[in-house]
């Protein structure tokens, strides 16, 4: 979702930068330097309302830019999830035909109806962790975390995966004081 919103910000800057005076440019974002630094910031048009706010007084002191910038937040993590779920192959077709190649079924329904109920589960609740991501994102913009709340949430998921390596290596080396997790 960062990365996404970063490409959208360069191209309004570029777009802004080439053709200051066009409406249709200065609908998608407008560009000025901040007061207190010597970075350029949007200070209106659709990208302003992408940008995060720094705290929590400025999110009250602008509560349409705060609304909209949640609501843009949480809608694309939930896009971005459940599509993430189609090119990375756990979509319900994917997890349906690996549950009947490993002779698994739900319990209580037949192969037929076992990928209409993944269908009916899986892309929910990717949209329900995208929007939970959304949310420690953009509480940790608010909060004022240093970096983005999405580049915090990267950097913990990391170092866990890397932790979760150290463990099974100790593990297979027949360490008897593993870590246990």
């Amino acid at each position: 979702q960062s990365a996404m919103v970063s490409q959208v910000f360069w191209i309004s800057q570029m777009l802004y930068n080439r053709f200051p005076e066009n409406f249709f440019i200065r609908l998608i974002g407008v560009w000025a330097p901040d007061e207190q630094s010597t970075v350029i910031e949007p200070v209106s048009g659709f990208v302003y309302y992408m940008k995060a706010p720094r705290s929590f007084k400025e999110a009250f002191a602008d509560p349409l830019h705060f609304s909209l910038y949640v609501a843009i937040t949480l809608a694309a993590c939930a896009y971005l999830s459940k599509a993430w779920i189609e090119v990375s192959g756990s979509s319900p077709k994917h997890v349906a035909r690996q549950l009947k190649d490993q002779g698994m079924v739900i319990r209580g329904h037949r192969e037929g109806s076992m990928y209409k109920e993944l269908k009916r589960i899986i892309p929910t609740a990717a949209a329900l962790g995208g929007v939970l991501i959304g949310m420690l994102s953009v509480g940790a913009d608010l909060l004022g975390a240093i970096g983005s709340g999405t580049g915090i949430l990267l950097a913990v998921t990391i170092i866990y995966q890397y932790f979760e390596i150290f463990a099974r290596e100790q593990a297979e080396l027949g360490a008897s004081d593993a870590l246990l997790y």
